[in-house]
């Protein structure tokens, strides 16, 4: 399956008082990759969203190593499963300093929302990721 990678540096209103990012604040960028991602695949997230919603179900990450204010990163984001009604998107985000070894990794999963009720994948986006 395809993936996208984004650089990002740690921004000020991302860490907590010990100047590290506060947990949740990776979401944003994960939700950034995200977008990147079905926009690299031809996909407007703005057009889907004229008949559907995507709201998030589930999200965990796994922090291995401190990612402090000004750190250098990448984040790698993907499909991991393309289910009947939901996706789940994978991430690993590698500091710039240590690209060897995974900072952090975790998962976000999105349901598919038609109409109040959840529906199946849009077409477009599963043949945009079996490719």
């Amino acid at each position: 399956m395809k993936s996208v990678e984004i650089k990002r540096r740690v921004r000020w209103p991302d860490v907590d008082a010990s100047g590290r990012i506060y947990y949740a604040r990776i979401f944003d960028y994960v939700s950034e990759g995200e977008w990147e991602l079905l926009h690299s695949n031809g996909l407007s997230r703005k057009e889907l969203g004229k008949i559907y919603d995507f709201p998030r179900v589930h999200a965990e990450c796994h922090f291995k190593k401190m990612i402090e204010l000004g750190a250098e990163f990448s984040l790698r984001i993907w499909p991991g499963r393309l289910g009947r009604t939901s996706i789940r998107y994978n991430f690993e985000v590698f500091l710039e300093m240590d690209p060897g070894t995974a900072a952090a990794q975790g998962s976000i999963t999105v349901v598919v929302i038609c109409d109040g009720k959840p529906a199946a994948i849009p077409p477009q986006i599963r043949t945009a990721y079996a490719e």
